[in-house]
């Protein structure tokens, strides 16, 4: 194969995608990734790293971290999925993605070992990814789960750090049917000795990770014990939060240049994470980690979250996408000032939309919309059960479509929102570029 796209269509036709074929993409060990590693020489024994899982927010905390380590002079890499634009946003190193050529040198290289293996597409980048970070000798890589914890591909790495964001309800067919469970699975990140990072503390279940971080020996911090926001308030393209330091008993005030809610959760994890890395003896100044903090859209291209599109008319994207998520979306929408609401939204046909439809604002006039993606819950059936909610709105063929209506609708003043999936906030982000 001579060209990226080549490259690219052979990745996505070819092997089980879980964004595409839902939970039979899965495959339900880390075989496949031990196997594929150890055939490259096993390249994630060859960079350190800081692994980081949850339900909701260990998108934002991985482009947060890499963005605070990069401004310290790490050389940093970054792994998260799902890509929005581009594949290869996926991986990256000081914010810049693996260059095209990279990805095609890989598959063309080890072509024969991906048809022997047949990994899925997810394992295929894990390989790619801790490949591409051994070959540039990163001095650390932030790696973001897939899904779960204790089965994902990323599992193979003995990181420096832990991080676990939070615990909710969601791929319940996967990880489980009750909180307990689904910590269960996170915590299955947990390594014997290596330090964890909980961003906040459940009551119900903080035993879970009680208990594994006991029986490994791991330490333990929980970071919304340890660190309050106290207040916030929006100031350009993000906030500036009030923290509490519960321990040392002083208030400082931060900037975090992400505008959406619930980032006051996230930072909390962050700064913890920051302050066990100090202690192992890692170099990071305070005007660094405010730098880091500030910049981390420009230093790690981070897209999606509370993202200002347009001001005229005013679109913002989020992809929260289940039912914690979408409870944060709308403390978003609620602290944002607008005459008429307009929300562009399409799901997953794996997702429990009865847990997130009854959330959303009823005065809002809907489109609803699917993405171009087999998994997707077509736009009339999403109309269909919104319905029973008092959700009003047309349905249209595809995303392209409910957005130019709703700038057909929209009036100065009004808010147009897009989100459900991160798939219908990847249309309207090319769209808009």
């Amino acid at each position: 194969m001579q060209t990226y796209d080549e490259v690219i269509e052979y990745l996505f036709a070819r092997l089980p995608m879980f964004t595409r074929d839902g939970a039979s993409a899965i495959k339900k060990d880390i075989d496949n990734t031990v196997r594929f590693c150890r055939a490259l020489g096993n390249p994630h024994t060859r960079f350190k790293s800081i692994h980081v899982a949850g339900t909701n927010g260990k998108g934002s905390t991985s482009h947060l971290l890499a963005s605070v380590l990069a401004s310290a002079g790490y050389k940093t890499g970054l792994y998260t999925s799902p890509h929005l634009v581009d594949f290869r946003e996926r991986i990256r190193i000081n914010g810049a993605m693996i260059p095209q050529a990279k990805v095609i040198d890989f598959v063309n290289l080890n072509r024969s070992l991906i048809e022997e293996i047949q990994p899925s597409f997810f394992e295929v980048t894990v390989a790619m990814a801790f490949d591409y970070f051994a070959a540039e000798q990163v001095d650390v890589a932030i790696v973001e789960v897939g899904l779960g914890g204790r089965l994902d591909s990323t599992n193979i790495l003995l990181p420096a750090l832990c991080v676990i964001t939070n615990i909710g309800m969601d791929h319940t067919d996967l990880l489980g049917n009750t909180l307990a469970e689904i910590a269960g699975e996170k915590a299955g990140i947990i390594k014997p000795q290596v330090p964890v990072v909980l961003s906040e503390r459940d009551e119900a279940i903080a035993y879970v990770f009680e208990q594994k971080a006991h029986e490994l020996k791991a330490p333990l911090r929980f970071a919304s014990t340890e660190l309050t926001v106290q207040g916030y308030e929006r100031r350009g393209k993000g906030l500036i939060l009030r923290i509490v330091d519960n321990i040392r008993h002083r208030t400082k005030e931060i900037y975090v240049g992400l505008a959406g809610h619930y980032q006051q959760k996230n930072i909390l994890g962050v700064l913890t994470a920051v302050d066990e890395l100090r202690k192992q003896g890692w170099e990071i100044g305070e005007e660094q980690l405010c730098e880091g903090l500030a910049y981390v859209e420009r230093n790690t291209g981070l897209q999606g979250r509370w993202q200002t599109l347009s001001t005229n008319p005013l679109i913002i994207c989020d992809t929260g996408h289940n039912e914690d998520g979408i409870r944060e979306v709308i403390a978003n929408i609620q602290s944002t000032a607008y005459k008429g609401l307009h929300i562009i939204i399409g799901v997953m046909r794996d997702k429990d939309i009865s847990h997130m439809l009854p959330q959303l604002p009823k005065e809002a006039i809907y489109y609803f919309c699917n993405p171009a993606m087999s998994r997707a819950l077509p736009a009339d059936e999403l109309q269909d059960r919104a319905i029973l909610y008092g959700l009003q709105g047309e349905a249209y063929p595809s995303v392209d479509n409910a957005l130019a209506s709703a700038k057909k609708a929209f009036q100065e003043g009004d808010l147009i929102f897009v989100g459900g999936s991160n798939f219908v906030v990847a249309e309207v982000l090319k769209e808009c570029k």
